[in-house]
């Protein structure tokens, strides 16, 4: 678990960082819009709305050294919930290189939708950025084939693969609504970056 910060800030609530959390067993990778500057009790308020509630709760938590991770409040969570909590050494984020390896390639996709201004308004007028955009990237991702297990972290976790936005696109419609083709387009644009 880590964080990719310093995003342009983004959706109705100006996140601007994403806590990513990767499960080592599937490869899958949930990505959660958060700030830079939630507290302890903020990370684990989104670690169960995001984590625990759908997967229960972990036996061991791999992150760094960060002062949330190493606080009191923190520490005394996880050891109520009988999780362990291993940290990566200092200068030596290779402690745990798979999940370091997924976050890298979760922040240079991050950087990338930031950086070529992928964005829309919604029917409230709100421009979201990286963030609404953040599910099309993990769909894409987490549907794609691992390199180590052969399979998509999906097939691993839930043992069958979602359908994509794109499988099932009907081309001979009479009408599309230009609204209804914007989003898909840029549902499609937004896996299609990711799976770069």
């Amino acid at each position: 678990m880590d964080w990719v910060t310093g995003l342009v800030p983004g959706g109705k609530k100006n996140y601007n960082a994403c806590l990513i959390i990767v499960d080592r067993f599937s490869k899958s990778m949930r990505c959660v819009p958060c700030h830079k500057e939630d507290t302890a009790m903020d990370t684990a308020l989104l670690f169960c709305n995001n984590i625990i509630s759908t997967c229960g709760a972990p036996k061991i938590i791999i992150s760094d050294r960060d002062p949330k991770f190493t606080s009191e409040f923190w520490t005394n969570l996880y050891d109520m919930l009988g999780t362990k909590l291993a940290f990566s050494t200092a200068y030596h984020p290779q402690t745990d290189g798979l999940a370091e390896r997924m976050i890298q390639t979760m922040e240079d996709i991050l950087r990338r939708f930031c950086a070529y201004g992928m964005e829309y308004k919604d029917h409230e007028g709100y421009t979201h950025y990286w963030v609404t955009l953040l599910p099309a990237v993990q769909l894409a991702y987490n549907t794609s084939q691992h390199s180590t297990t052969g399979k998509t972290p999906a097939l691993v976790e839930k043992g069958w693969n979602p359908l994509l936005p794109v499988d099932h696109l009907k081309k001979n419609l009479l009408t599309i609504h230009p609204t209804a083709k914007d989003f898909h387009d840029m549902w499609k644009r937004a896996c299609d970056t990711a799976a770069k």
